[in-house]
């Protein structure tokens, strides 16, 4: 079944390609592979959440938000070869800006990997690193970029 054909029986609507909030592009292609500029939790032009994981934001929030990243880092790819070329997850990379002491990194960033092996089953799996930092852009809890495989 092709990607958009999933997204059509998940109920999932890809948004608009968010537009970059500095000097760069959604994606980038270099042969077979698409790099995403790591996507931030934002609908219809607005930050959903800020804060810190841990903190003012809880596990289970910042798993959701971790879902809209990856949805929002399919749009840039989809932007620029449609959603429909990609065969393959290669590699997610999750930023989460963490409390002190805050440890669930991986939990957080399932949320992004969960929602690909929905949209790709097998070809959603991938390599990943989830990584606590202080700050991400916008105060934003979650950031996440992608790299893809395309027809």
């Amino acid at each position: 079944m092709a990607p958009s054909d999933t997204l059509r029986e998940l109920g999932i609507t890809l948004p608009s390609v968010p537009k970059p909030a500095g000097s760069y592009i959604p994606a980038r292609r270099s042969g077979s592979l698409v790099y995403t500029a790591g996507q931030v939790p934002i609908v219809d032009g607005a930050v959903v959440a800020q804060g810190k994981v841990g903190a003012e934001v809880t596990t289970e929030q910042a798993y959701d938000l971790a879902r809209i990243c990856a949805l929002n880092a399919i749009a840039a790819v989809g932007g620029l070869v449609g959603i429909d070329a990609i065969t393959g997850i290669v590699k997610v990379v999750g930023f989460v800006a963490s409390a002190p002491g805050y440890n669930d990194q991986p939990k957080v960033v399932n949320g992004a990997s969960d929602l690909l092996g929905q949209l790709f089953g097998e070809a959603g799996l991938h390599a990943r690193s989830a990584v606590g930092v202080a700050e991400l852009p916008l105060n934003v809890p979650v950031e996440v970029e992608l790299v893809v495989e395309v027809a």
